[in-house]
C-alpha cells in the first residue's frame, strides 16, 4: 500500500519499505507557499484582465459617461439654438420696435457681459469633460444674462408702447371735415390778403365748406379756448392735444363744446361758418406745435372717399377705436 503522500523509504534494519512522513510545519510552510503563489496569480490575471477589458461595472460606469456626454452636448447644442433665438429677439428689438418708437438702441457693450473668466469655473476643471462642462456654465451664464437684458428691454419697449398708442390717440391726424370738401389756402406766404389786401403769412389750411359743415377734433385733447375770438377767427375752438400739440378751428357758425371739454378723436366741435375777419364760408385749421405753427396736410391723407370718411368718424366717436 502506498502511504498518504505517496512517498516510502527502504528501511535496511527491517528490510521493508515504510511510508514517509512529512512534519506538519513543512506541509504549512508548503501550502501556504502555495496559496500565496495561487494569489498572486489570480491577482495579476485579474489586473490584466481589468487592463485590457475592464471590469464590467467600470465597463458600465464609462456607458453612463459616454450617455451623459452625449446628454451634455444636445444640450449644448439647444444652447447655440437658444442664443440664434435671442439674436432674432435683439434684431427685432434694435432694427424695429425702437426705431418706430423713436426709442434709442442698446450700445453693444450692453449685449456683451463679461465674466471672471477660468477662475469662475475653478470646480468645473479636473473632471471628465470639463473643457464641455466649462463651454457650457459660461454659456448658461451667458444666455441667462443676456436674457434679462432683453426681457428689460422689452419691457421699457412695452412702457413706450402704451405711451406711444396714447400719443397716437392724441395726435391732431385726420382731416377736420370731410375730404370732399375743396381745400383753399394753404400754409404760406400770401402776398395779399383776401380781406385786408395787405401781404402776410396764412398759418393754416383753410377748407372751401358751406355753413354749418360739422367740424370733428382731429385728435383726443382738451378744449382750452371756446367761442369768440377778437382776432380774426370770429367762433373758434382751441384744442390743447398734449405733446407740444394745439389745433385751431376758425370762423365756425356754431361751437359746439365749453372751455375744459374733454374731447377725443373724431367728436363734433362746432359747425364751419363766415364769422370773423372772412371772404365767405369755410373752415380755418390751425396746428402749432410747441407755439410754431406746422402745415396741417403734413399730418393727414386724404385718400379716403367721402363715405369712408363718414365712417371712420362714426366709429371714432363711437369710441371703438382706442381701448
Amino acid at each position: 500500500m502506498l502511504s498518504s503522500n505517496g512517498k516510502y523509504i527502504f528501511d535496511l534494519n527491517d528490510l521493508q519499505f515504510k511510508p514517509v512522513r512529512t512534519p506538519f510545519r513543512k506541509r504549512l510552510l508548503r501550502f501556504s507557499f502555495t496559496f500565496l503563489v495561487s494569489v498572486i496569480i489570480f491577482i495579476g490575471y485579474k489586473a490584466a484582465y481589468t487592463h485590457f477589458f475592464g471590469s464590467p461595472k467600470e465597463a458600465g460606469l464609462m456607458q453612463e459617461i459616454e450617455i451623459l456626454k452625449l446628454d451634455l452636448m444636445m444640450i449644448d447644442r439647444e444652447m447655440d439654438k437658444t442664443f440664434d433665438r435671442l439674436n432674432d429677439f435683439r434684431l427685432s428689438d434694435d432694427r424695429r420696435y425702437r426705431p418706430v418708437l423713436d426709442m434709442d438702441t442698446l450700445p453693444g457693450s450692453f449685449r456683451q457681459p463679461a465674466f471672471g473668466g477660468i477662475e469662475r469655473y475653478r470646480e468645473l476643471t479636473g473632471l471628465i469633460n470639463s473643457s464641455l462642462l466649462i463651454s457650457m456654465s459660461s454659456k448658461l451664464d451667458q444666455i441667462k444674462s443676456l436674457a434679462k437684458l432683453q426681457t428689460e428691454s422689452f419691457i421699457a419697449v412695452t412702457e413706450r408702447t402704451t405711451e406711444w398708442k396714447r400719443e397716437m390717440e392724441y395726435l391732431p391726424i385726420i382731416s377736420p371735415v370731410n375730404v370732399n370738401f375743396r381745400r383753399g389756402d394753404g400754409y404760406r406766404f400770401r402776398e395779399k390778403h383776401p380781406v385786408h389786401g395787405n401781404p402776410q403769412w396764412h398759418h393754416g389750411q383753410d377748407f372751401s365748406t358751406p355753413v354749418g359743415t360739422p367740424v370733428h377734433a382731429t385728435g383726443a385733447g382738451t378744449v382750452m379756448a371756446a367761442g369768440w375770438n377778437s382776432g380774426g377767427f370770429g367762433n373758434y375752438v382751441v384744442i390743447d392735444h398734449g405733446y407740444g400739440y394745439r389745433t385751431t378751428y376758425g370762423h365756425l357758425s356754431s361751437v359746439k363744446v365749453t372751455k375744459g371739454t374733454n374731447v377725443k378723436r373724431g367728436d363734433l366741435v362746432g359747425l364751419s361758418g363766415n364769422t370773423g375777419i372772412s371772404s365767405g364760408p369755410h373752415l380755418h385749421y390751425q396746428i402749432d406745435l410747441f407755439g410754431r405753427t406746422q402745415n396741417p396736410l403734413h399730418f393727414f391723407n386724404d385718400d379716403l372717399t367721402p363715405d369712408e370718411y363718414l365712417e371712420m368718424i362714426k366709429i371714432l366717436s363711437a369710441g371703438t377705436i382706442y381701448q
